[in-house]
Formats: C-alpha cells, structure tokens, sequence
C-alpha cells in the first residue's frame, strides 16, 4: 500500500512538468513601427523598424516582435490567435501560417468598470 501511494504521488508530482505549455486565445489589438536597431558600416548606416504587435488575453497584453528583420509579415488587426508560450517566445498559427515571436514586454489589462 505504501509503495502504491509513493508510486502515485511521484506521478502526479511530475506530470506538470510533461504536460507542455497550454494554449492561450488572444486577439491581436494593435501594431506600432518602431525602432529595432541599425545596420550598415560606420560610413553608411540604415536604422532598421520592426512591427511590434500588442496581444490582448483576459488578463495580460503581450508586446511581441519577430525576431529576424527578414521576416516580418503584417498581421491582420483584431485577429483571434491559439498561442503558446516557450520561454520568451510566443508561437501561433495564423491563417494557415505559423509564427514565432519574441515577446518584448507585458503588462496586466487595466481593469475597466
């Protein structure tokens, strides 16, 4: 009986840990140009602009950004997204596509009465 119990609480110990990250529905509520950097030599430099996006859930907005200048894609605006969480970066799919982003900032939604 001992054995059983230690077996059982073993198990559900661990298995957070290989549920993986849940998916969170969120809407994409904005879009800004901003500053990301510049590229060139000392002579000739670019300042390069990214999109940054603001994600919307129930009860937090995410500041994301593609990570390589090379692929940004607009996204549309008030899009609903299944996204998952890995570290500092947001994954979803979007119209057929899957995306990867690296999420600058959050902040919890204001509460409005």
């Amino acid at each position: 009986m001992k054995k059983t119990t230690l077996i059982m609480f073993v198990v559900l110990m661990f298995t957070p840990v290989f549920a993986g990250n849940p998916a969170v529905s969120g809407t994409i509520v904005s879009e800004n140009s901003v500053d990301c950097g510049t590229k060139g030599n000392k002579k000739k430099e670019m300042d390069l602009v990214c999109q940054e996006y603001v994600v919307r859930t129930t009860t937090t907005e995410y500041h994301i950004r593609q990570e390589k200048q090379k692929d940004q894609t607009l996204l549309p605006m008030n899009s609903t997204i299944e996204f998952t969480m890995d570290k500092d970066k947001m994954k979803f799919k979007l119209n057929g596509s899957k995306y990867e982003f690296l999420v600058v900032s959050e902040a919890a939604v204001p509460d409005r009465k």
